[in-house]
């Protein structure tokens, strides 16, 4: 298919829980969307079928009518890029790894599939339509369920080898740690996801430090779910009630749960300062669901930072939260794809 044939881009996030479709231009907008879940029957349908099954369902007549010039997929877990395929997950997604994205969907749409991680696709996605455009040299961090990473170096991605690198989540930030999903010990991504300030929020909650009340009377009645446990606030909530500091929550509740949140942000910034030490980089952004919390989050976490690390590498370092939120992943794929396509 020639370039006049067709400008639009089928790009494809496919997470843990839900597989997002976009059709795009080559400026970046967004013409059309859906979104589908991936975990409805706790996995039994494998993700690899149900991305397939709702991609045709999205763009099949489009791709056949000749609307569609490649497909861009971020994907979560450890890919391999050259071949399209997933060969790990630190997450052990049930009938995920050895799941075939590239070469399933070149056979079913017959056009060409480019695939990369989906840390490394948010930061692309920023790197063309927000917070890193123009810049040259950037750490992303996504702060969710895990702890994802990109790492933009002198303008190119460093994606490793075979497009495994940038596990920022599992550099080691405490050598005799807890366990992490990985089966490795004292991982960031298992002090410093938003998983993981959930799980310190609600050991609290059970010793009795901080009042499960102070989250509002939906999460005091166990009406609201974090994981698999009931009547936990999840990342938002947290959020909420450090922002607001209500007058109606005790003191000793909400010092508590800010002293929590301040060893979250002590990990995080362990973390960063790392990454900054070794890369150098102009900004720092991160992402994930837990950026939303904006100030409250980014203003602590940030002095942490700037506190520990050598002066020079302070000087013009900004840390911002990634502005393209939950549109990061798509962007990020179809970006990938007009690269790759301008190396053919």
């Amino acid at each position: 298919m020639n370039k006049e044939s067709s400008s639009r881009y089928l790009g494809i996030d496919i997470g843990g829980t839900a597989v997002k479709f976009g059709i795009m231009d080559a400026e970046g907008n967004i013409l059309d969307r859906a979104s589908f879940p991936v975990d409805f029957d706790g996995y039994r349908t494998p993700i690899l079928t149900t991305v397939l099954a709702r991609a045709e369902e999205f763009a099949g007549s489009r791709v056949r009518n000749g609307g569609i010039r490649a497909i861009g997929v971020s994907a979560t877990g450890q890919i391999d890029s050259r071949r399209g395929i997933v060969i790990g997950a630190a997450g052990h997604l049930p009938n995920y790894i050895g799941s075939e994205i590239g070469p399933e969907l070149e056979k079913r749409f017959g056009l060409p599939v480019y695939t990369a991680n989906d840390a490394n696709c948010a930061l692309l996605g920023e790197l063309w339509l927000g917070a890193a455009r123009g810049l040259t040299d950037v750490v992303m961090v996504t702060l969710g369920t895990g702890v994802g990473g990109g790492i933009l170096a002198n303008g190119r991605l460093l994606a490793g080898n075979r497009g495994l690198g940038g596990e920022i989540g599992h550099i080691i930030i405490r050598e005799d740690g807890e366990p992490c999903s990985c089966g490795n010990r004292g991982c960031l991504e298992h002090y410093a996801s938003s998983t993981a300030l959930i799980r310190r929020v609600k050991e609290e909650i059970v010793r009795g430090n901080i009042d499960r009340k102070i989250f509002g009377p939906e999460t005091a009645a166990e009406g609201k779910t974090s994981g698999e446990e009931t009547g936990f606030p999840d990342g938002k909530a947290i959020f909420d009630v450090i922002r607001k500091g209500a007058e109606d929550v005790y003191s000793g509740d909400l010092a508590a749960l800010r002293n929590v949140v301040s060893g979250w942000e002590d990990d995080i910034a362990a973390g960063l300062v790392s990454l900054i030490h070794i890369f150098e980089p102009q900004k720092i952004l991160i992402g994930g669901g837990v950026s939303a919390a904006g100030d409250c989050l980014m203003n602590p976490l940030r002095e942490k930072v700037l506190s520990r690390v050598m002066p020079r590498f302070a000087d013009q370092l900004a840390i911002e939260p990634a502005a393209l939120r939950n549109d990061a992943g798509l962007a990020g794929a179809v970006y990938y794809a007009l690269s790759e396509e301008e190396k053919v």
